[in-house]
């Protein structure tokens, strides 16, 4: 095969195991991708067998799927190569940032960095997911991490801390025996802490998965809840349910792709974002609310 869109094709049903998921990925019809397919497989022999579970590999297809993974490990390093040689400092950065860091800590500043410097195109993109930075989802990424991949390079800032929290109105108005807590979900439940807690006798009400809207919840009255400190600190209207420390979490990083280390706007927004969650070291640790 000599045409890198076939590999691509081949990939994609190979990743996503369905003729409409491929076509989806490829921004293609399914009609499109079916069509190229069988036009592929009688030229080069069977690639895939149609089973229940979706589409399976043949063993010509593993080989060509192995044949297709170093050509795009070449082409996106080729993308990578190019933007790092751009030693100017107009151009586009991709941010990605969980989304309570977004909205809680980073939101004025990422709107101070475009205008101090218009010539950069910032664009950020909010996730939980440690996106594919040798896939170029991003060019810079803060996460928080106990070991994020070893060949990314960076910043390790400090660890976001946790502590119980309750809504004061929550407390006064709610009899003690009618409390509630609004838990993660088990798959993110970290353990012990609903024993480690002030109040490891109350039930759970509701499990969220979602950090913000769990924040959300308890900001309501909707029950006590293990918040972020950088989140509920702020907030008036709840107390701490401890005098314990914080809890320190997972560390806080700023990375980027080793092969954009000394593109100058990417070093100029990782220092930016360094600096500016640096400054709020106390309120992630805890330390404002425990003044």
């Amino acid at each position: 095969m000599d045409d890198w869109d076939d590999y691509r094709l081949i990939l994609a049903l190979a990743r996503r195991g369905s003729m409409r998921a491929a076509a989806m990925e490829l921004g293609l019809t399914h009609t499109t991708v079916s069509r190229r397919l069988s036009v592929l497989q009688d030229a080069r022999g069977e690639l895939f067998e149609k089973t229940p579970a979706g589409y399976s590999p043949t063993a010509l297809g593993l080989a060509l799927i192995e044949v297709a993974e170093k050509m795009e490990g070449l082409s996106l390093a080729g993308a990578r190569y190019q933007r790092a040689m751009d030693q100017g400092m107009a151009g586009t950065i991709t941010l990605s940032l969980p989304e309570a860091i977004a909205q809680y800590l980073l939101l004025d500043d990422v709107l101070e960095f475009s205008e101090t410097y218009p010539a950069i195109d910032l664009r950020v993109e909010t996730s939980y997911r440690f996106v594919d930075l040798d896939r170029s989802e991003a060019d810079v990424v803060v996460r928080g991490a106990q070991e994020p991949p070893e060949h990314l390079v960076g910043r390790r800032l400090f660890p976001n801390c946790v502590t119980y929290y309750g809504n004061r109105d929550y407390l006064e108005s709610t009899p003690r025996d009618q409390w509630r807590w609004i838990a993660p979900s088990a798959e993110t439940r970290s353990p012990g802490w609903l024993e480690e807690s002030p109040y490891p006798d109350v039930p759970i009400a509701i499990s969220i998965d979602d950090i913000t809207a769990r924040h959300r919840a308890l900001v309501n009255g909707l029950g006590l809840s293990r918040g972020a400190c950088f989140m509920a600190d702020p907030e008036p209207s709840l107390t701490r349910l401890t005098q314990s420390p914080p809890v320190p979490q997972q560390d806080i990083w700023v990375l980027t792709h080793p092969d954009l280390r000394n593109t100058p706007r990417i070093r100029l927004l990782m220092d930016f974002i360094a600096q500016a969650m640096t400054k709020k070291r106390g309120l992630v640790l805890g330390e404002w609310g425990a003044a």
